[in-house]
């Protein structure tokens, strides 16, 4: 087995399945714009993730970037920012995802050449 090359894609997978499961834990799940928002962005995360830790790219990276970025504007994209709940769990799990993609393009020298190359 290929050993890990960053740590950051098995927490973003952990939170695909924290987002998958938050309509029942945290009680939204009869708000139906907010479950299908968390159940799909949950799932297209834990694959992009778990593709990113069996073979990673460049592309998965930025893939996990994007769905952080859906996450914190899909309340207001989708209509569900008046229910707390599912708003912050896509505002969390959104800032969170997006974070740890940047930190792994920016501390990748593979992913980020021209960045490493220039002096940080």
């Amino acid at each position: 087995m290929k050993p890990l090359k960053h740590w950051q894609d098995p927490v973003n997978a952990v939170i695909a399945v924290c987002l998958i499961l938050s309509p029942w834990v945290l009680g939204y799940a009869g708000e139906m714009a907010a479950v299908t928002n968390a159940v799909l962005a949950g799932a297209v995360l834990l694959a992009v993730a778990l593709g990113a830790m069996l073979m990673p790219r460049a592309w998965e990276e930025w893939s996990e970037a994007v769905v952080g970025l859906w996450l914190m504007a899909s309340p207001w994209i989708v209509g569900f920012a008046a229910h707390p709940h599912a708003r912050n769990a896509a505002l969390i799990a959104g800032i969170v995802v997006l974070a740890l993609a940047l930190w792994t393009l920016a501390a990748d020298k593979d992913y980020s050449p021209w960045l490493h190359r220039h002096g940080t």
